[in-house]
């Protein structure tokens, strides 16, 4: 087996990022989502590797090892597009192809849409690429979903994370149990008077993708940081949209694949948008959709996922 290994890089955006790495060839950065960190590409860094790729996973701003900084302000797109362009330089690669799942996916389109120079190809899993809305998205959500929707919750102070923080092994279970293609599908909405893991059962077990050991390596990797940092991500939602004026309904040129789940609340409630994407992603390559898969792409879906990766790695 190829060997995963650690160490802390000084981004060029001025953060210390512990990543995850193996492999040696052309750069392949992995962008985790919520609420996960590098572990969740465990599976994409050996067979990037060894089929010839230096394949890293860092911790993005304010998760894991890598932490971050207090303030809520310092979690816009601009910090978390400038923390991968920054890895890029300082991993020695003048381009990298970009993958990001859930809230790694908006990044790793920010990035090459902001940065396109950086960008040999982009690869989003569950979560297209959304053009920019014409008005702020939080509003609009709370107009939609009501106040309970889980991103409309998360623009509280403290309140998320202290939930979250609780139990953290019970935070990891339920949410990864719960959103998967093994679970109950719940909609992302606390009920009134409740918190947002009220929404997500306790599971009976643990699907056969998921391990107690690996519920612990989450628990671990969260030991320092806790929460706030990633809950701060939302928390700059309409602050995001103000700062991306400049790109609005900007296209992304490089070369793309999207992988989703066919149970994924996030994608089945997107179809309208995937069908669509190619108006702003005209190189969009390929969309692969994965049977009997929930939100967690790469984590349920291995080998199909390393598969869609690798052909689309070859053809650039």
């Amino acid at each position: 087996m190829t060997e995963i290994t650690h160490r802390f890089v000084q981004s060029d955006s001025g953060l210390r990022m512990h990543v995850a790495e193996a492999g040696e060839g052309p750069l392949v950065l992995l962008l985790h989502g919520f609420p996960e960190c590098w572990y969740s590409w465990r599976h994409q860094l050996t067979a990037l590797a060894e089929a010839g790729y230096h394949a890293v996973a860092p911790d993005q701003r304010g998760y894991a090892r890598t932490g971050g900084p207090a303030e809520t302000g310092q979690y816009t797109i601009l910090h978390l597009a400038g923390d991968a362009v920054g890895l890029i330089g300082a991993l020695g690669a003048d381009r990298a192809v970009v993958a990001g799942h859930d809230w790694g996916a908006p990044v790793a389109w920010a990035t090459a849409q902001m940065r396109p120079d950086k960008v040999r190809g982009v690869i989003g899993m569950s979560v297209p690429h959304r053009p920019r809305s014409s008005r702020p998205p939080v509003a609009s959500m709370r107009r939609m979903f009501g106040e309970g929707f889980y991103m409309v919750r998360f623009q509280e102070p403290d309140v998320p994370e202290a939930e979250l923080d609780r139990d953290r092994a019970a935070t990891f279970r339920r949410m990864l149990c719960g959103t998967s293609g093994d679970g109950p599908v719940p909609g992302p909405v606390a009920p009134e008077g409740g918190g947002i893991l009220d929404g997500f059962p306790e599971p009976e077990k643990l699907p056969a993708w998921l391990t107690e050991d690996d519920i612990a390596t989450y628990v671990e990797e969260y030991a320092e940081s806790g929460f706030t940092g990633p809950v701060n991500w939302y928390r700059n939602l309409d602050r995001n949209w103000e700062l991306t004026a400049a790109w609005h309904r900007a296209p992304i040129g490089a070369p793309a694949l999207f992988i989703a789940g066919e149970h994924d609340i996030v994608s089945a409630g997107s179809r309208q948008v995937i069908d669509s994407m190619t108006d702003f992603v005209p190189n969009l390559r390929d969309t692969v959709w994965l049977s009997e898969c929930g939100h967690w792409t790469q984590q349920e879906r291995p080998a199909e996922v390393n598969e869609a990766m690798l052909a689309f790695l070859r053809g650039l």
